[in-house]
């Protein structure tokens, strides 16, 4: 029997990825979560390991191959002893509880752990991984949108009463910003998942005119509309495309300037009492924290007391959206640029597990190599911009968080304690939020109490 596993959504809405290095090949025996492939999204390099064991029977493309979410991955041979088990409604979706406990149990959104039927691929499969142009992606997929006969227009691929399946944010997103429910869309991916490519076929099939060529001629304007004059090169001047992150990124950062009502509020910060817990508590336990791991405990300590810190506006509903868990985003600069991987559940962990997960996430900075997980599901960003040598910084927020915290730099200045100058160690806290979310009195309010702890780090005893 042969099982195949679908490209899973990377996160955040990445649905394509170009395959980096095949760390298998036909005929290897893998076993479950052995990492088969290396693929670069828009975002990183991560490695994804198989959710089953078996013999690699077929690779689904060749290195340098981009592939997009819902295709097949991998596909393995083996005997399995668990009974059949009916077609997922949406990929990555198993509702047998036997072939589950045979499985990973590291299944990512949409990662395919399906079941076929089939126990050799069919002769026209290898045409699926050959080389591609334009949208034409996915060919000898299941449960394709190819049209079965011509049509008039677009209009007639909706349907009211369908629910297709849609994986990811932005393609949802695109579709309502031109009117109408993704879902209703016959999706060209598996188990007819909607596609990017669908959606943008469905946008141009509407834009297309419809009017008779001479009635066209005559509606048109008598003076065209200016068209965007393209920068001039100078001379000397040169031109560097856009790799597919510094695309998702400059989209993302538009995103948020576009959509966020973002207000800042900062202040300076006399971290003298900081330096000085941070050394004793280095020579009491023999280990080393980072200040970046412990203005993280008092950060959380700050979002249990004010949630709508750790919120979300869902625009589409009109509703706030305050999370159960603090998924703590950390900025970090990486060899692909900039990154916010993620400290997940930081609200259940003490002051040295957290310092243990910044770690490894900052060990993972230095290669721009991350788990799938560890760029999704962000909450609150911190971003210490301090190790950059700056103050302060106007920063963007990480959509669809509502705040973040910057960091900078610690340095020496003249200071007031007790009516007289001292020489203190300064730093310079400044907070991002969403206007929607809070107002300027609670967000005034965190940053006062982080501010708090950092000058007098006992008093978050209190809120542990």
């Amino acid at each position: 029997m042969s099982r195949e596993f679908i490209l899973p959504d990377l996160g955040e809405g990445l649905t394509e990825a170009e395959i980096v290095a095949w760390l298998v090949a036909p005929g290897d025996e893998v076993a479950i979560d052995q990492v088969v492939v290396e693929l670069e999204s828009a975002k990183s390099v991560v490695q994804l390991p198989t959710p089953f064991a078996g013999v690699v029977e077929s690779l689904g493309g060749e290195v340098g191959q981009v592939l997009h979410a819902g295709t097949v991955l991998l596909t393995l041979a083996g005997e399995s002893q668990a009974p059949d088990v009916a077609e997922p409604a949406e990929p990555g979706i198993v509702t047998s509880e036997t072939a589950i406990a045979e499985e990973s149990g590291a299944v990512l959104i949409g990662y395919g752990t399906r079941q076929s039927t089939v126990t050799k691929r069919a002769a026209s499969a290898p045409a699926r991984f050959g080389r591609r142009s334009g949208a034409a992606v996915g060919a000898g997929v299941s449960g394709g949108g190819a049209s079965t006969g011509p049509r008039s227009n677009g209009a007639a691929r909706l349907d009211a009463a369908r629910r297709s399946p849609v994986v990811s944010p932005i393609v949802r997103r695109l579709a309502r910003e031109h009117g109408f429910d993704a879902s209703q869309l016959l999706g060209s991916g598996h188990d007819h998942l909607v596609m990017r490519r669908d959606v943008e076929s469905f946008i141009a099939e509407q834009a297309a005119p419809t009017m008779a060529p001479e009635v066209a001629a005559s509606a048109a304007p008598s003076t065209p509309a200016p068209a965007v004059a393209p920068i001039a090169d100078r001379e000397g001047d040169r031109r560097v495309p856009l790799d597919r992150m510094a695309r998702a990124a400059a989209a993302h950062f538009s995103r948020s300037r576009r959509e966020i009502p973002e207000a800042t509020v900062w202040m300076d910060v006399d971290a003298t009492g900081l330096l000085a817990a941070r050394r004793q508590l280095q020579e009491a336990t023999g280990e080393r924290f980072g200040f970046t791991a412990l203005i993280a405990r008092f950060v959380v300590a700050g979002l249990a007391k004010h949630p709508a810190l750790n919120a979300s506006f869902d625009a589409e509903r009109e509703e706030l959206v305050y999370h159960s868990a603090v998924n703590l985003g950390l900025a970090a600069q990486t060899p692909r640029g900039l990154l916010v991987p993620v400290v997940h559940g930081a609200e259940r962990m003490p002051l040295r597990s957290l310092r243990d997960a910044i770690t490894s996430r900052t060990d993972d900075a230095a290669t721009g190599v991350f788990p799938p997980s560890a760029l999704t599901g962000g909450t609150f960003t911190l971003n210490n911009y301090g190790t950059l040598g700056v103050d302060g910084s106007a920063a963007i927020i990480n959509h669809p968080e509502a705040a973040m915290l910057g960091v900078g730099r610690f340095i020496e200045r003249p200071w007031v304690v007790d009516g007289a100058l001292a020489v203190r160690t300064v730093t310079e806290l400044t907070l991002s939020f969403d206007h929607r979310v809070c107002d300027g009195a609670e967000a005034a309010a965190f940053l006062t109490f982080v501010a708090r702890c950092i000058e007098r780090p006992v008093s978050v005893l209190a809120e542990l």
